[in-house]
């Protein structure tokens, strides 16, 4: 009965989680509405009285917008990549992993599955294991306690999209900073001229005046916090880096190296936005690779003959160092 009553707990519990996750979503879009009529209908429709003032305004602002929800929608429901399932403890290994209570021999078992997997990346003790999915993770994954599973390529969760920045969405989220920040600076330019004349008492209509002041406040405070973090994430891309890898370098069978994945600055966005140029700002998904596998600088590792197979990428070189994928001598991680 109390065990009953402890999982009806935890389930409701799991439920509200679930529910108030979405409310900064819900303040965001409240804004976002909010800027669409206070824009269109306070200023432009109200306000500006030169017809073709009028219809450059609506249609400049109407392509930035469309810009700007695409790339939200797509941070916020574009799911996160999880490991496959040869990255997952089989019903036999799990059993024998369960079953044995020596951590020499847990360590031990978990070698022999993780032997031939594409791994390379550890902490001091080893290949990372995660005991609550059960998964030996891949390069760069890690375990969102918000989501409750383990992600590709992990940067952080975002509680503004509600949803946890990966492999998978990584582009959408820096397009979405991007495509703000444009919709801020778009508002607060064209504003600016009638925020001036609404200060200096030269346009009267009260209601209007309340929406064009603050319009320019919001765009201007929402512009300078994006600004920061949109730099932010700019530094990341530029040396291949995650939020949880600036935070604590990633360890390699040579040791910790926060320029591991380095690649050049050129080869280090081709990753994120893909080699071709001419869709670095569409919302598409252009990423290179497959999530699990990632080119590396390598100082005298051993190479992983099923990194050889089509499903991984072309060998990369830059100028200064070489670029491979490698598999170091497997060792175990127990932490999440």
């Amino acid at each position: 009965m109390q065990s009953g009553c402890r999982m009806a707990l935890s389930r409701g519990l799991r439920c509200c989680q679930r529910v108030l996750s979405w409310v900064p979503v819900i303040i965001i879009w409240l804004v976002v509405l909010w800027s669409y009529y206070a824009y269109v209908w306070e200023l432009c429709l109200v306000t500006i009285t030169n017809p073709l003032e009028q219809v450059a305004y609506l249609i400049i602002f109407h392509m930035v917008f469309i810009l700007f929800s695409w790339t939200y929608w797509k941070a916020i429901f574009t799911p996160p990549m999880q490991p496959p399932k040869k990255f997952l403890l089989s019903y036999a290994d799990k059993e024998r992993y369960d079953n044995e209570e020596r951590p020499e021999a847990q360590r031990q078992i978990l070698a022999e599955v993780a032997k031939n997997l594409p791994v390379y990346t550890r902490t001091g003790s080893g290949v990372r294991f995660c005991d609550r999915c059960q998964v030996i993770k891949p390069d760069r994954c890690h375990h969102c306690s918000v989501c409750h599973m383990c992600v590709l390529k992990m940067d952080h969760h975002c509680p503004w999209v509600n949803n946890c920045i990966g492999f998978s969405n990584y582009k959408f989220f820096l397009l979405f900073l991007a495509y703000s920040m444009l919709y801020c600076t778009y508002i607060a330019c064209t504003v600016f001229k009638y925020f001036l004349l609404y200060w200096t008492g030269d346009l009267t209509n009260g209601r209007a005046k309340f929406h064009v002041l603050f319009l320019l406040f919001v765009a201007l405070m929402f512009f300078i916090s994006l600004t920061f973090l949109f730099g932010y994430h700019c530094w990341l891309v530029g040396f291949n880096r995650t939020t949880l890898e600036a935070f604590s370098a990633p360890v390699f069978q040579s040791g910790p190296d926060k320029n591991g994945f380095y690649l050049g600055f050129c080869k280090n966005l081709e990753e994120v936005f893909g080699r071709d140029k001419k869709m670095w700002l569409i919302p598409v998904f252009t990423s290179l690779g497959n999530g699990l596998s990632f080119p590396m600088r390598t100082i005298n590792e051993s190479r992983n003959p099923l990194l050889s197979t089509e499903d991984n990428w072309e060998d990369v070189t830059d100028e200064e160092n070489s670029v491979s994928y490698g598999l170091s001598d497997v060792a175990i991680d127990m932490d999440t």
